[in-house]
């Protein structure tokens, strides 16, 4: 684990040239400072990007998280990123457990650069120290039955040394956590190397059946007393993993029960986890 010196450039270039055999990011589409990557990528994706690209930003005024929430990052403390994915053959009832798949690969990656373990707040946050460090969009275009592409957006807090009052409680940096830098480039490759074999895996059965202990092994609240935010009602439960769909299996007063991440949040009993 090597540290680096600021300020942390990054180039198409260097991207390019980190790239190893891979179609993850075999294509690199570089932009020194840009509104969203994921809405970039959506707009590439449509003129006929390949599979597989790799868009990337230095500085985003406008990333988009979940629910509608906004990120802004200054110029070369973040990792902005987005992959344009286009299976031919993925159901697009199967596209949703994209995002937790690029939760086992981020987790892969970020240990593998790094040497800190983070965890998955599910269904796609990366934590350290109990703080997220790094959030995850996956967005998709359909016809009918079928997936024209998608879109997956990550996030990764690397050089911060501080947070807004309405986030310290609750969001980190590699910085912070470790008091060291990394090379953001570096880390940007091997997200995509960990992409790639992930995915191969899940492409195989179009579920999480054959990952599903790998993440549960990395499910920070697994075994745990949680909040369930749902819509109809907040409620307390005891968290123990993911079915192979990706649903949060939880112990209720009223037995188990599988929660889908589409309108309900978890958070912990006492805070964010």
């Amino acid at each position: 684990m090597k540290e680096y010196e600021m300020p942390d450039t990054m180039t198409k270039q260097e991207l390019e040239c980190l790239a190893e055999k891979s179609w993850v990011g075999a294509d690199v589409v570089y932009y020194e400072t840009l509104d969203s990557t994921n809405t970039t990528a959506m707009q590439l994706a449509a003129e006929g990007a390949i599979h597989g690209t790799l868009v990337v930003a230095d500085c985003q005024r406008a990333g988009k998280g979940r629910r509608g929430r906004s990120w802004e990052m200054t110029a070369g403390d973040s990792i902005a990123m987005s992959l344009i994915l286009k299976p031919e053959e993925l159901l697009p009832m199967n596209a949703p457990m994209l995002t937790l798949v690029s939760a086992i690969a981020v987790a892969r990656a970020l240990e593998q650069e790094t040497g800190m373990r983070g965890s998955i707040k599910w269904p796609n946050d990366i934590v350290i120290d109990g703080k997220k460090i790094c959030g995850i969009l996956t967005e998709m275009s359909t016809d009918v039955e079928k997936i024209r592409h998608i879109v997956v957006g990550i996030g990764v807090n690397v050089h911060e040394e501080g947070f807004a009052e309405e986030l310290a409680d609750r969001a980190t940096s590699l910085y912070m956590v470790s008091g060291r830098h990394f090379k953001r480039a570096q880390i940007v490759r091997a997200i995509c190397e960990q992409f790639a074999k992930i995915y191969e895996i899940f492409m195989r059965t179009q579920d999480l059946s054959v990952l599903q202990d790998v993440y549960n092994d990395y499910l920070i609240n697994r075994h745990q007393q949680v909040l369930i935010l749902d819509p109809h009602g907040t409620y307390e439960a005891v968290a123990e993993g993911i079915d192979e769909r990706g649903a949060l299996l939880v112990h209720t007063a009223d037995g188990m029960r599988a929660i889908d991440s589409g309108e309900v949040s978890v958070r912990g009993v006492y805070g964010y986890v």
